[in-house]
């Protein structure tokens, strides 16, 4: 199956295309989705909600980038609205507390709930924290820094995925690094 018939069959709701469709990007959309989300039963929530979008928007996938580029692109904004979701449930609860509807207030921080499949236990703390540390930098810089050091994009690939140019997700990498270098800093220096 040519990329051409292969798109076309997607958009004609072809079985067989939804079968390769899923067996060629089920593990990467995974894989992406436990990147920003480090939680497997969430990341799995997102990763079909990924495929439920590729399903119902095929018809407007312009084939101006590679079909893969526009599922990443897809995967990356289910991501970052999950991100926006928790935090302002989040945001909420502090309100209502502060106000005196008090609500249980969820104390425990999301991004420090680690079940990411790959982090070993001795890491665990140190993973922890980083995760803490990439969710407080901003959007852009976050999606860099996850889909390059986190998921292994290239530079290039990321190009295609946010549609910015090379110099602008090289200067939002160099910002990520500088502004986690000094989060960790200050972490650590408050810890001890």
């Amino acid at each position: 199956m040519t990329d051409i018939e292969f798109i076309e069959g997607l958009r004609n709701h072809n079985a067989n295309a939804y079968g390769k469709l899923v067996d060629d990007f089920q593990q990467k959309v995974f894989a992406t989705c436990i990147s920003f989300v480090p939680n497997k039963e969430d990341a799995e929530d997102i990763a079909q909600e990924v495929f439920v979008e590729v399903f119902n928007s095929i018809g407007k996938f312009k084939g101006d980038s590679k079909l893969s580029t526009w599922i990443y692109r897809i995967t990356t904004n289910k991501c970052l609205e999950f991100i926006r979701k928790r935090n302002t449930k989040k945001r909420f609860a502090f309100l209502q507390s502060i106000t005196g509807n008090d609500i249980p207030m969820d104390k425990t921080s999301y991004f420090t709930e680690m079940n990411h499949p790959g982090i070993i236990l001795e890491n665990k703390e140190e993973s922890e924290t980083l995760f803490f540390a990439i969710n407080q930098l901003p959007e852009a810089q976050k999606v860099v820094f996850t889909l390059h050091k986190v998921d292994g994009k290239s530079y290039q690939e990321i190009c295609d995925i946010i549609d910015k140019s090379l110099s602008s997700v090289e200067s939002l990498m160099f910002r990520a690094k500088k502004n986690l270098q000094n989060l960790l800093e200050n972490y650590y220096k408050n810890e001890s």
